[in-house]
């Protein structure tokens, strides 16, 4: 661990139209809010016009995009002037090949084949013949484009070098003499002969295991890092790498003052391996602070209600499993060819269908010592189980795998993640939609609910193995925003009404896919009132990501076109709009103390809470770019003027309440965090204990109201009671002082659905 880590990031997405500048004007808001660590998109030149910066294109320079070098020193002026730090995220995994003129790199290799100096920087199999580059138009004839222009190839607005020597003829025949052929962009997923992110043919896997390549696209970071100017480092998708531990070891040792967290997706109930590393990104911690405002009783109305819109029950194990084989076989059938080009011994065709059934079966995004091993057998015994007529081929392949030095025992945990991401994340998300407050990257639709008990485990857990782990509820990865899925929480309390309501919806307006639909109707009323711009786009995208009835290879204009009748019904349709206005308002005051709820749990649990951009206020985002949409500073700093002035703002005002919750959270964080280490749960008293949930971090005790209709329903806490140490103690939201012993709930809890109790001197200072 760092000797300081952070006590609180701020995500905020620094993009072309929000550059560098832009953020450094936001810093002092920053300050104001509490945060003492700017987070920040990756930092260094992507992909032009790139509106995420994951394809990095050039290791050695900030994106001129961003403003350069110029505006990040006047970024870090900034950040010193208020005394913040600053922690970038970086991409080991993969580069940006899409526009290979703006890659030095890439467009090397592609000038020089195997001679380039940067061959070996990425993952790519030479010995399956030329690169192949899917940019085609799915037409015979599109060669036909291609031209000779300047001493380039191109064809439309794709630029390719060519070979020194290759120039003379026609654009085909010059074409033909290259280290590359362009092909259909249909075959890429088949056929392309290197490694990419997930499916994605413009990101191409980088050699970061090589130490020349680890130097050469570390050396900017690391230089900031040595020289202060970098705190902390968050490292992308650490589960495509050819060996994450090992890297994260070399970078470790490169960095060791840095904080450093890894975007490690754990499944439910796995733990992270013991990396030299600080922890995960959060979505561990969003899954359990989220789980918390899930009524677990309404687990069988939900699953009865799925069975009679779908017409069938569904098996989550069934289906995942089908929506991981297609991923294998299909998006990633190049990957597939490739390590089953490792398996001689094995027939191809059945090497293939082995391999894919396995990755399939495994049950976690990858194995690492020492339980690979475990998930490794419990994924051969499943997938014999499916696949009698693979056991010979099965058994091989899994004998190999056991082999750390062996280079398919390499490989194939790089298929796995990418099969789990693609299979499900991006695939059985959008097609199981039993309550999609649960399909969530780290949470898993089968767990309806997290218990307070379980809670209080995971977070005592944390706070002895990964107390400088990052706690989050909204990403750039998340599906939904935190205050819709805290919305959708609603729905588990009143899980008759709700089937009545979206049953009538669906027979009113009735769409082809049914489950679908389901996701459809949850989705508007969790971000309701959404502009309809907006809901289109989500609803085109999330029905092409579940590949059901339509899909991003081969789009159905029919069902596409009803999904967007049914979307403008919403609108446009008096009865219709009335009706789910209605619904909306009347569970979004119980959304909100959802969502003061869960974010002062995430704030103040054992961890680094980070807050995504324009999340301190109310946010309905969806998945993005939906979520990346700009942010009105203007509105959250003149809102915290009016806080800070002693205004307390109704729970029901622009999401000011949470703006209270957040800044008065963080600056207690900031200004006391030895009142935060350690961890012990506070067990309410009384007839309703079951809708309290409050835990000690040391000196500063947090309270949350859970499940808050079922609370109304009995009249509120009746004689329930928290009992607070005998000294007294301030809520940071209120004012109110209290004097110890056991403390009425109704008077606790009085003007917000939180409390966040701290000793009165270490409050005022917070609150000042």
């Amino acid at each position: 661990m760092p000797a300081t880590p952070p006590t609180s990031t701020y995500r905020i997405q620094v993009r072309p139209g929000f550059d560098l500048d832009a953020t450094a004007a936001v810093v002092d808001y920053l300050d104001d809010l509490g945060v003492t660590h700017l987070y920040t998109a990756p930092l260094l030149t992507a992909t032009p016009g790139s509106q995420h910066g994951y394809d990095v294109v050039d290791h050695r320079a900030v994106n001129p995009e961003l403003g350069g070098e110029a505006a990040r020193q006047r970024l870090l002026r900034a950040l010193r002037d208020r005394q913040l730090g600053l922690v970038v995220d970086i991409v080991p995994n993969h580069a940006g090949v899409a526009v290979p003129a703006a890659n030095p790199a890439w467009w090397d290799v592609l000038r020089r084949g195997r001679d380039s100096t940067y061959a070996d920087w990425f993952d790519i199999d030479w010995d399956r013949g030329r690169l192949l580059l899917p940019v085609l138009a799915d037409d015979e004839a599109a060669l036909d484009d291609l031209k000779l222009v300047d001493g380039e190839l191109r064809y439309h607005e794709h630029r390719f070098p060519i070979a020194d020597g290759t120039g003379d003829g026609t654009a085909a025949e010059v074409h033909d003499r290259q280290h590359y052929e362009l092909v259909s962009w249909r075959r890429g997923d088949a056929e392309l002969t290197y490694r990419r992110f997930f499916a994605i043919a413009g990101l191409a896997g980088l050699r970061v295991e090589d130490p020349a390549v680890f130097a050469a696209t570390h050396e900017l970071i690391l230089r900031w890092a040595a020289a202060g100017e970098v705190d902390g480092i968050r490292v992308d998708h650490p589960d495509g790498l050819r060996d994450p531990a090992g890297y994260l070891a070399r970078l470790r040792a490169a960095a060791p003052d840095a904080w450093l967290v890894v975007e490690k997706i754990l499944e439910y109930g796995e733990e992270l391996p013991d990396w030299p590393v600080d922890g995960t990104t959060g979505y561990d911690a969003l899954a359990m602070a989220g789980g918390l405002f899930i009524d677990i009783d309404a687990e069988g109305d939900f699953t009865v209600l799925d069975t009679q819109l779908a017409g069938r029950r569904t098996s989550w194990e069934n289906l995942t499993h089908t929506t991981k084989l297609a991923a294998a076989t299909q998006l990633l059938a190049a990957e597939l060819t490739r390590l089953a080009a490792l398996v001689p011994e094995v027939p191809t065709e059945q090497a293939r269908a082995a391999l894919a059934e396995l990755a399939a079966a495994f049950d976690v995004y990858r194995g690492y010592p020492p339980h690979g091993a475990r998930h490794l057998a419990a994924a051969r015994s499943e997938a014999g189980r499916r696949r009698p007529d693979l056991a010979a081929a099965l058994d091989a392949i899994t004998r190999r795998l056991r082999n750390p030095d062996d280079e398919l025992g390499m490989r194939f945990p790089q298929l796995t993640g990418a099969v789990m991401a693609k299979g499900v994340e991006d695939t059985a998300f959008y097609r199981w939609t039993r309550f999609v407050a649960l399909n969530e990257v780290g949470d898993s639709p089968t767990r309806f609910g997290v218990p307070p008990a379980e809670f209080h485990r995971f977070a005592a857990a944390q706070q002895v193995r990964w107390p400088a782990s990052m706690t989050t509820l909204s990403t750039h990865d998340t599906k939904r925003g935190e205050d819709v899925r805290a919305r959708l929480a609603v729905l588990s309390e009143l899980p008759g009404r709700w089937a009545e309501q979206v049953k009538t919806w669906m027979e009113y307006a009735p769409l082809p896919d049914p489950a679908f639909a389901h996701l459809l109707w949850q989705t508007a009323v969790g971000a309701w009132p959404i502009e309809r711009e907006r809901l289109h786009a989500y609803v085109e995208k999330a029905a092409r990501e579940a590949g059901a009835s339509t899909s991003w290879a081969d789009p159905d204009p029919v069902f596409e076109q009803a999904l967007h009748d049914v979307v403008d019904l919403m609108y446009d349709d008096p009865s219709l709009h009335d009706e789910l206005t209605e619904l909306a308002a009347a569970i979004a005051p119980a959304g909100w103390c959802n969502s003061l709820g869960q974010k002062l749990i995430q704030l103040t649990m054992p961890g680094v809470p980070d807050t995504y951009q324009g999340t301190e206020l109310w946010d309905n985002s969806l998945v993005d770019p939906d979520n990346r949409r700009p942010v009105d500073f203007d509105v959250r700093r003149e809102l915290l003027a009016r806080i800070d002035g002693g205004w307390r703002p109704p729970i029901d005002t622009d999401g000011a309440a949470k703006l209270l919750v957040v800044s008065r959270t963080l600056r207690l964080r900031r200004a006391h965090p030895e009142l935060f280490t350690t961890y012990r749960p506070v067990p309410a008293q009384g007839p309703v204990s079951r809708h309290a949930v409050a835990f000690d971090r040391g000196g500063v005790i947090a309270v949350a109201t859970r499940l808050p209709l079922g609370l109304a329903r009995v009249g509120g806490w009746c004689d329930t009671a928290l009992s607070l140490p005998v000294h007294e103690m301030k809520d940071l939201f209120t004012g109110r002082v209290y004097s110890g012993g056991e403390t009425p709930l109704d008077n606790l809890l009085a003007d917000y659905p939180v409390a966040l109790l701290a000793p009165p001197t270490a409050a005022e200072e917070a609150v000042s």
